[in-house]
């Protein structure tokens, strides 16, 4: 799927709007979702885990305080998979799959973040073997709740779901069965737009990956971000340059293999990645803040000038 743009808004008329809306995302609820998602308690959120069951059972009230729709018993939809290197079946995941109607269009923007992680693992030098997964992935996590509070009391001009993904640390599970399991035609979609290590980066730099194939995305999210921080900045999706791809690397994977246009809204690798000290006091709280509401500004932008048709 390419898209095509009718009568973009400029990057100018975007600014006025969002100064004069006054649009953002609730930092202290952010903060407070993030800090329980990664907290020991739920030891690293390990698919069919505990602690994975009682992270879902967080977003769940979290979904239904805000009052999302669902096309799905409970807002749940369960898959089983087949985990080869643990030579095991995962009967019991579960992604947790919300929904806001549009104003004007049938189209939807489908927005996802996986909220499983690694578990328990080899200790560290400090004795410390519960992988938190602040950054990976529970910065997306919170964030899309809190995107999710906001378009349910701003609607949106698309359809959106929210989907948290569960298995995506065992080969993009949740997001397979999604997709195969989709709530409406393939058709109807007119971006997926995937977080996935959101919350901190040396450099002050958040990626936007995917623009490749559709460069008409580019434009948008160039103008909806100048002047803002972090630095958005693109690219990770050149086939066959012997660069870092993260085409594949998440849960817009299988949104890309059904030909769904995509964003992959990530930072680099960082020295704590996939290790128990990716915990909450390791993320940058300011340059996670501002990243989220960076990425609400570019969704705005791509509600905006995206396909209603």
């Amino acid at each position: 799927m390419h898209l095509k743009i009718k009568n973009t808004l400029s990057c100018f008329l975007l600014l006025l709007i969002f100064q004069a809306n006054g649009q953002s995302i609730a930092s202290k609820s952010l903060l407070e979702n993030i800090k329980f998602l990664s907290g020991d308690e739920l030891k690293g959120r390990k698919t069919g885990s505990e602690g994975s069951a009682e992270a879902r059972s967080f977003i769940l009230d979290q979904f239904k305080n805000i009052g999302l729709e669902t096309h799905y018993t409970d807002f749940q939809q369960q898959f089983q998979f087949e985990n080869r290197r643990e030579n095991k079946t995962y009967e019991d995941a579960v992604n947790i799959v919300g929904f806001v109607a549009g104003s004007s269009s049938k189209k939807l923007i489908v927005i996802t973040a996986h909220y499983d992680h690694v578990g328990i693992g080899r200790p560290n030098s400090e004795g410390d073997s519960i992988y938190n997964g602040a950054d990976d992935n529970a910065s997306g996590t919170a964030a899309l709740i809190e995107l999710a509070k906001y378009f349910k009391e701003n609607r949106p001009q698309h359809s959106m779901i929210f989907a948290a993904l569960d298995g995506e640390e065992m080969g993009l599970q949740g997001a397979k069965a999604l997709v195969k399991d989709f709530p409406f035609p393939m058709e109807q979609i007119v971006l997926n737009i995937n977080m996935d290590m959101i919350s901190r980066n040396e450099k002050g730099e958040l990626y936007a990956s995917g623009t490749y194939y559709n460069p008409i995305l580019k434009t948008i999210l160039e103008n909806a971000a100048s002047g803002s921080t972090p630095k958005l900045l693109f690219g990770h999706d050149e086939p066959n340059t012997g660069r870092d791809n993260w085409t594949q690397s998440s849960d817009h994977g299988p949104f890309f293999t059904a030909n769904v246009p995509h964003i992959y809204f990530g930072v680099e690798d960082h020295s704590d990645y996939h290790r128990p000290s990716d915990s909450f006091e390791n993320i940058d709280q300011q340059f996670y803040i501002n990243a989220v509401n960076l990425i609400l500004k570019c969704t705005l932008a791509l509600d905006a000038e995206l396909p209603k048709e």
